[in-house]
This record gives structure tokens, C-alpha cells and sequence, in this order.
């Protein structure tokens, strides 16, 4: 399983969560603890946002632990909002183009999980993309493709429906295995969260809103600090983390194991 950790609040540095903590995401990329595998090593990425626009964007196949810029990147960068991914893979080889954060236009959006049954659902879901978004699969991943189908459904004006939509369309979970989605995105104004799985075990997220100075943070596993200053991310809720602080919104999510 992948490892998320992202930030909206004050301006920080990207190593404050990336690199600082104790149990840092670039810590994660080694020594998970709330994971099938305690390595991630199948490439990283990080989006960030300086304004409300196209988020920067930074990717690559090296584990992080061996990419030799990502400490100097960190450490140089500050960001109102920024979302941090290490990669184990289930769906797709390993590329830049296969590589979390995927971005659209101002939309930033990483996944943690699987969805078995894609290979079966790709011609399907591929084909009720607009051209536009069809053009800009990049990739190979179920990630990728449950982003376009996001961002296809609506998620510009509706984020709630979009996801509602989007899990409707991945249909119920077969004998491939359940439906798993761990996912934290942002349009650069809010970020974003959710937890789904049709089995109910879903992937690990956290949300502390005082780990680190003025704001909110997101991570797969608690970075630093005392447990207490953690909470799991409700299991088929929307959370929003935005100007007016943290909201959550339960959802009607519709898959059921088979």
C-alpha cells in the first residue's frame, strides 16, 4: 500500500512533513507500520500550491530515500498547500507517468488502495471519459483512471457527487478482491479526503489539525506527537480541510462486496 501525507494551513516547508517528523512520509517510504509492506519504493511524488491555480508538480521513480534533489526540493519550498506520495504499486509498471500526484488543470489527486476488477472496467471507464480527459491519460494506473472519472463526473461544481458517481460506476466488487480507495486531492483553495472500501477495511488516514504550527494535516500514518493528536479519517465521509476550517460530509457510496 501507498503513503500520503498533505498539508493546507500556513505556509511551512515541504520537509516539515516530507522530511522533519519522526515518522516522516520520506521515513514511510522505509519503515511503514500501518501497511502490507513496511517499504514503498516504487517511485514518490509531490504537488504543491503557491495559488489558487496549476499545482507544481514533482515526480519520480527512484524510491525517495535515493532521489538526491528531494531533500534540497523540500527544504527550499514553502507551500500554503501541498500533497506528499510514496508508491507501491498494484496496477501499472513503474513510471513517472504512473507516479502520484496525478494533476489536471488546478486539481491535484492521489490514491491508496486498489481496484481489482480494472482491468475488466478499463475499456468501460475509459470510454465514458470527454476526448479532453481521455487525451490526458498519461499512465496505466487505476489511480489515474478513477481521477479522469472524478473530474468527469463533476468534481469541479460537485465533489460529494462525484464521488458517489465515480464509486457507482466501479460497479460491485467481484472475486477479484474488494474495492479500496484512500483518496486526498485539491483544487489548491481546499484538500480533500475520503476512505471507502467495500469490505469496510479501508487504508489508513489520519487528520491532526496541530502538528505543525497553523493548520491541518492529513497522513496515512501519524507523523509525530502524541497519538492523541490524531484521529482516523470516518470511513465513507467527505472531509474538507478549507478557508473556514474542517468540515466532514457523509456519503451514499454504493459498492457492496459480491
Amino acid at each position: 500500500m501507498c503513503r500520503i501525507a498533505a498539508w493546507r494551513g500556513q505556509p511551512i516547508a515541504l520537509e516539515d512533513l516530507i522530511v522533519k517528523p519522526a515518522h516522516s512520509l520520506l521515513s514511510q517510504s522505509q519503515h511503514a507500520t500501518e501497511a502490507k509492506l513496511a517499504v514503498n519504493g516504487d517511485g514518490f511524488g509531490i504537488a504543491w500550491y503557491d495559488a489558487p491555480d496549476t499545482p507544481g508538480l514533482y515526480r519520480d521513480v527512484l524510491p525517495a530515500w535515493s532521489d538526491g534533489n528531494l531533500l534540497s526540493l523540500c527544504r527550499m519550498i514553502r507551500s500554503r498547500l501541498f500533497i506528499g506520495h510514496i508508491r507501491a504499486s498494484t496496477v501499472g509498471e513503474t513510471s513517472r507517468a504512473n507516479c502520484h500526484p496525478f494533476t489536471h488543470g488546478r486539481w491535484s489527486f492521489c490514491h491508496n488502495g486498489q481496484v481489482p476488477q480494472f482491468p475488466r472496467l478499463r475499456r468501460v471507464l475509459e470510454a465514458a471519459l470527454p476526448d479532453a480527459l481521455y487525451a490526458a491519460r498519461r499512465g496505466t494506473t487505476d489511480s489515474e483512471a478513477v481521477f479522469l472519472t472524478l473530474l468527469a463526473q463533476g468534481l469541479d461544481t460537485d465533489v460529494a457527487g462525484a464521488l458517489e458517481a465515480t464509486v457507482a460506476a466501479l460497479g460491485p466488487a467481484g472475486s477479484e478482491g474488494p474495492v479500496r480507495l484512500t483518496c486526498v486531492f485539491s483544487d489548491g483553495e481546499s484538500l480533500f479526503a475520503l476512505r471507502h472500501a467495500s469490505d469496510g477495511h479501508c487504508p489508513t488516514l489520519y487528520l491532526s489539525r496541530s502538528a505543525c504550527g497553523e493548520g491541518a494535516v492529513l497522513a496515512s500514518e501519524p507523523l509525530c506527537g502524541q497519538a492523541a493528536n490524531w484521529r482516523a479519517v470516518p470511513q465513507d465521509t467527505l472531509v474538507r480541510i478549507g478557508p473556514d476550517g474542517v468540515t466532514e460530509t457523509p456519503l451514499r457510496l454504493a459498492v457492496q462486496t459480491a
